[in-house]
């Protein structure tokens, strides 16, 4: 009995024929990015090890180089995710050091002085000033009074 572990035309034309089809069902509904995350990162993998010649296995080494880097990026997408968390804390924290400090607020073509009286908010904290809620990024100077 002898299997052919080469396709001839015919299946090669069938297989790009699937392969397109599910390329096309994939790509309906899903929004086109310019980088590959890390799920996009793993279905490749995936397939390569799914569709992988069996006369020429992938090398130990390549296979744990793949992983290494799917591992690294796995890691810098948690830093990346916890950065932004950190940014979020600091921000507020910032706001909650303003309380009681005189502030100039640029609101439109206006200029608007006062003390901070309260901070509302934990992720976009805002400012309660001279009876109004100003947001972080609308300070233009603060002082110690």
């Amino acid at each position: 009995m002898d299997i052919s572990l080469v396709m001839n035309d015919v299946e090669k034309a069938k297989v790009a024929a699937q392969v397109d089809a599910l390329n096309k069902s994939l790509a309906e509904g899903r929004q086109v990015k310019q980088e590959l995350g890390k799920d996009d990162f793993l279905k490749l993998l995936v397939a390569q090890l799914t569709h992988q010649d069996p006369t020429q296995p992938l090398e130990d080494k390549e296979f744990i180089a793949q992983m290494a880097q799917f591992s690294t990026l796995e890691q810098m997408t948690n830093m990346s995710q916890e950065f932004s968390k950190l940014a979020l804390r600091l921000q507020s924290s910032q706001a909650f050091s303003l309380l009681g400090k005189t502030v100039v607020i640029k609101n439109g073509d206006e200029e608007i002085s006062g003390v901070v009286e309260e901070v509302r908010g934990r992720e976009f904290p805002q400012l309660l000033v001279n009876g109004r809620y100003f947001d972080m990024n609308q300070i233009e100077s603060v002082r110690m009074e």
